[in-house]
């Protein structure tokens, strides 16, 4: 069970992304200061990979922890090819919000008018069946 509390610890808070915007977890912060606490041996994907393997070994040899086991080493081969491909993790930081400005966002109007249909086109089609 302490590898279970280990492994929730380690993989709650969410890493930011290369590209695009990532959400924060509710609460992620906190967990993300012991994250980044522990440096490498967390944010290196390559030691979380063999972290998951040595935690699936024990777990392997009873019949109750198989399910337990099969997720722990896909776990692992994830964090794997992550690691082969240069990924680690990432904390999120909160940027400082903007205050928009308010004579700014008001956009010109258009200074052309909207495309219209030809004005045969316009013209009301009569109605058959009446």
């Amino acid at each position: 069970s302490a590898a279970g509390v280990l492994v929730c610890l380690l993989e709650y808070p969410r890493s930011k992304r290369k590209k695009g915007s990532t959400m924060e977890r509710c609460g992620q912060k906190y967990l993300t200061a012991v994250v980044k606490l522990f440096g490498p041996l967390t944010r290196n994907y390559y030691i979380r990979a063999i972290l998951h393997a040595a935690l699936a070994v024990p777990a392997g040899f009873l019949l109750s922890t198989i399910l337990g086991t099969v997720c722990l080493g896909i776990a692992s081969g994830i964090y794997l090819l992550a690691a082969v491909r240069g990924e680690e993790w990432r904390p999120i930081e909160q940027k400082p919000r903007e205050r928009p400005q308010m004579g700014g966002t008001f956009k010109q109007p258009p200074s052309t008018p909207p495309p219209r249909p030809p004005p045969d086109a316009r013209k009301k089609q009569p109605e058959v069946g009446g």
